[in-house]
């Protein structure tokens, strides 16, 4: 079974950097897509950066310039530099992965349990 497990989240001052690693475990015959989404409360889940198999990566307008998506598929690990951090980057980060588990298998979305940036102005 596939599981998604953040870490790297807590609490930064306005300015700071941290740096979210999500590790994908279990059934894994290839993974496609990756990326990072963040939901703040009362607000919808929004798309943060996402980065293909082959490398290539977009950002949403408002932490571009300042976060950096890569990924480690020796590892099945992604990861989001966040610098200049701001108190409106405030969210729960979740993780993301396009997955098929086995080569029987369809490909489908994957989702961490989320990980917690706290940012103070």
């Amino acid at each position: 079974q596939v599981q998604l497990v953040e870490s790297g989240g807590g609490l930064v001052q306005a300015g700071g950097s941290l740096r979210l690693s999500c590790v994908v475990s279990g059934s894994i015959f290839s993974i496609n897509a990756m990326g990072w989404y963040r939901q703040a409360p009362g607000k919808q889940r929004e798309l943060v950066a996402a980065i293909t198999n082959n490398g290539g990566s977009n950002y949403a307008d408002s932490v571009k310039g300042r976060f950096t998506i890569s990924r480690d598929n020796a590892k099945n690990t992604v990861y989001l530099q966040m610098n200049s951090l701001k108190p409106e980057d405030t969210a729960i980060y979740y993780c993301n992965a396009r997955i098929k588990p086995t080569l029987w298998s369809t490909t489908n979305d994957y989702w961490g349990q989320g990980t917690q940036v706290t940012v103070s102005s």
